[in-house]
């Protein structure tokens, strides 16, 4: 049996952030721009485009913004992935929008981020937007951030307003949990390339690390899940052909920890156990799997496992359940009531479920709970109570963000309505609120 050592390449998944026009848009084209990681075919198309626009310097913005509509507002709509590397390290960067009516993009953008660049204009600091963008990567657990001041080269006595716009949002960070060490703080200029990839003569006030020299230095964390195997089956394979008359494999994507050859394991909601007898692939046989690897489990013996199941560790395999609390950021314009029937996808399961009751709604701006609302409007962030009509194996979103991580959609038109978390993520944001200043 052969064993999958393809190196991991040193990858960091990361995503932008930020208010409308504070220039998401060109510091992406910079980075892809600084790194060469666009053809100059695509140089000579923007430069062409900002020179009928009556610019003096390519707009780099328009190396990202490609629908039609985002050239037209000049605004960022959709998510879209974008991918440079340096000689240290290889990027896949999610761009998300700035506008409140695409919060859900972000949400969909950051939540497998490692780390997040949130931007700030430094001629407006801190605003309403960055906070509720704050607030929502906090939930979501991403484990770093860096705050990128940009378009510092506009304002007069740009050292004191650094000091000040990252001062204020170290406050919040911390207010949100975040550990300091997690968060840097970069004065940029992203349309003149000020300390994106060179160190700016124009920013001798600061002394830390350009953008990309942070991108590339910074850790990549394992994902911080502390539980093990979760594989969601995604395809029950049966050929029932003369060369595999009795084959059957489990097909899906492993989720969450390590799938081994010989490791014992139970499918979930049954609670069956058996073993890995073998991981096929494409490619050949592998004695191992880890989190991402598309695969088909072979178990050593003939149990009943359907698409949906999960194959679980059995050491701390999750207990089904038919209602949990969960915290949601409601992404639909008709707001969310106790007593509302949806649907929920954990994985690769979809259940029928109710809402049994609103808990609390969560005050990105204040950093408060408010108990008991009536209702989760648009990018509320709120704490609900649900039941499903089906057991779902489900974490704590705390203790895994993939199994702990659901969707949950209208089951006449099968639009998504809300990102939920398994748990009450709001805890640990109530709990430093709370903390007397």
């Amino acid at each position: 049996m052969s064993t999958d050592k393809t190196a991991q390449p040193d990858l960091l998944r990361l995503a932008t952030a930020g208010s409308v026009d504070d220039g998401k848009s060109t510091l992406v084209g910079r980075l892809l721009y600084d790194t060469k990681s666009v053809l100059a075919d695509q140089i000579d198309a923007v430069t062409r485009a900002s020179v009928d626009r009556g610019l003096a310097t390519p707009d780099l913005s328009l190396l990202v913004d490609g629908l039609r509509a985002e050239r037209e507002q000049g605004i960022t709509i959709d998510v879209a992935y974008r991918y440079f590397a340096t000689p240290g390290r290889t990027f896949v960067l999610a761009d998300t929008p700035g506008h409140v009516q695409y919060t859900r993009n972000t949400v969909s953008g950051a939540s497998t981020a490692q780390l997040v660049v949130l931007l700030v204009d430094a001629r407006n600091g801190v605003v309403a937007q960055t906070r509720r963008h704050a607030a929502v990567l906090a939930l979501l657990g991403v484990p770093r951030l860096v705050l990128a001041v940009n378009k510092i080269d506009l304002v007069d006595g740009a050292s004191a307003v650094y000091r000040d716009i990252a001062a204020e949002f170290a406050e919040l960070t911390a207010s949100l949990g975040w550990d300091p060490s997690t968060v840097q703080s970069i004065p940029v200029s992203a349309l003149h390339g000020d300390n994106v990839a060179v160190r700016s003569q124009n920013t001798p006030y600061y002394t830390g690390p350009t953008l990309i020299e942070h991108l590339e230095s910074v850790p990549v964390d394992a994902e911080p899940d502390t539980v093990g195997l979760r594989f969601p089956v995604q395809y029950v394979i049966r050929p029932r052909t003369p060369e595999h008359p009795d084959y059957r494999g489990y097909a899906g994507q492993v989720a969450v920890g390590t799938a081994r050859v010989g490791d014992p394991v139970v499918a979930l909601p049954s609670g069956v156990r058996s073993t890995i007898g073998r991981i096929d692939t494409a490619d050949g046989p592998l004695d191992s799997a880890q989190p991402g690897r598309s695969v088909t489990i072979v178990l050593a013996d003939d149990i009943d496992v359907s698409r949906g199941d999960v194959i679980s560790s059995v050491g701390d395999a999750p207990t089904p359940v038919r209602e949990f609390t969960a915290t949601v950021c409601w992404l639909a314009e008709r707001p969310l009531q106790a007593g509302a029937r949806l649907l929920v996808k954990h994985g690769t399961q979809t259940v029928q479920a109710i809402v049994d009751s609103v808990e609390s709604r969560f005050d990105e701006q204040a950093l408060s709970v408010a108990p008991a609302p009536e209702e989760l409007g648009l990018n509320d962030i709120g704490l609900v109570h649900l039941r499903t009509a089906g057991e779902l194996p489900v974490d704590d979103y705390r203790a895994s963000r993939r199994s702990g991580s659901f969707l949950i959609i209208d089951p006449s038109s099968g639009n998504t309505l809300s990102a939920g978390l398994v748990g009450n993520a709001l805890e640990a944001v109530r709990t430093v609120a709370a903390q007397p200043a």
